[in-house]
């Protein structure tokens, strides 16, 4: 399909890709009937933002009837503050898939807009959810059915096998060589970051490009510092209960054994917004909804989000996300 203006119009997907859409939402839904998972719906629009300083929200504004005065609005970075509100006033298991917006993300694998599936398991820890998100790609993803069962790793396991460090012991320096050695280009900007940081920069361009492409893999016991919203287990060192899905070369899922506890979340919520200030981002308001909804008890569970349009890819082949959105970006 020529790629002219005059041809913009047009969608960039082909149609049989638009089925095969159809067919993967078809899978997903059944999967989750036959567990007794609820589809759920929640806004896309939302009074907060995300406070991650790695995510950048889109922002609009409410004009109400007769020009009333305007009220912020947030597009939605991930359903999550939503559902865990829904968790927390009994719905019991849920799902949703839904189109999310985030700033700044475009490339081969990245859209500013794109389709997320997002599940939470009431009784479920991270290594339970670990089994059931197995059990899901496999249903829709045909080539893993043919595949080795999927490796499992700690992070720390993943470092020293692809890395060659101990991320428990090494300093910063040792990090900092580290990724010297294997030739990656830092800015200056590095040279007062954290342990975080560097390990961060050393899991993207060190360890995930050498994981086994031909099946699952799961790294999971992140270091404390990379928490995001998931529990940390006491230990020497504690880690985070988190783990990250991989096939291909490809990130496809995220999940967490769900942070309950609303002191700690706000915590969180206040060290993200000290970052956001400290690197010259915007300072947002931090969700006091989903504060609320856990000080009113978010059950013990687990909740994972996963790339639907990754998934596509991987289920038609597409080298670039265009290849399997009808209207990108820049025909949108």
């Amino acid at each position: 399909m020529s790629s002219g203006a005059d041809s913009a119009w047009q969608p960039r997907a082909a149609l049989e890709v638009l089925r095969e859409r159809a067919r993967l939402y078809a899978a997903i839904r059944n999967f989750f009937a036959a567990r007794g998972v609820l589809e759920v719906d929640t806004p896309t629009l939302s009074h907060a933002a995300v406070t991650d300083p790695n995510i950048e929200s889109f922002s609009t504004c409410y004009v109400g009837p007769g020009g009333a005065a305007g009220l912020p609005l947030f597009l939605s970075t991930s359903p999550e503050f939503a559902m865990k509100r829904l968790l927390a006033a009994g719905s019991g298991p849920i799902y949703q898939i839904a189109h999310v917006f985030r700033q700044g993300e475009r490339g081969a694998r990245h859209h500013p807009e794109f389709s997320m599936l997002e599940w939470y398991r009431p009784g479920f820890d991270h290594i339970r959810l670990m089994e059931e998100v197995e059990a899901l790609l496999v249903a829709i993803v045909p080539a893993l059915r043919r595949s080795q069962p999927a490796l499992r790793l700690s992070y720390r396991e993943a470092m020293q096998r692809y890395a060659g460090i101990d991320c428990d012991q090494a300093p910063v320096s040792e990090l900092a060589l580290c990724a010297e050695r294997h030739g990656i280009l830092t800015s200056a900007a590095m040279a007062n970051a954290g342990r975080g940081v560097w390990l961060e920069l050393l899991l993207s361009e060190v360890v995930e490009p050498q994981l086994p492409a031909e099946r699952l893999v799961f790294v999971d016991d992140f270091p404390a510092s990379q928490a995001a919203l998931a529990r940390i287990r006491a230990g020497q060192p504690p880690v985070a209960e988190r783990f990250e899905v991989y096939l291909q070369g490809m990130e496809l899922a995220n999940g967490f054994h769900e942070l309950a506890d609303a002191a700690e979340q706000r915590l969180r919520f206040e060290a993200d917004l000290a970052c956001r200030t400290e690197q010259g981002q915007e300072v947002v308001e931090m969700d006091g909804r989903l504060l609320d909804a856990l000080a009113a008890g978010l059950p013990d569970c687990a909740g994972v989000a996963l790339g639907l349009d990754r998934i596509l890819m991987l289920r038609t082949g597409a080298a670039h996300i265009d290849e399997v959105l009808a209207f990108p970006l820049e025909r949108a």
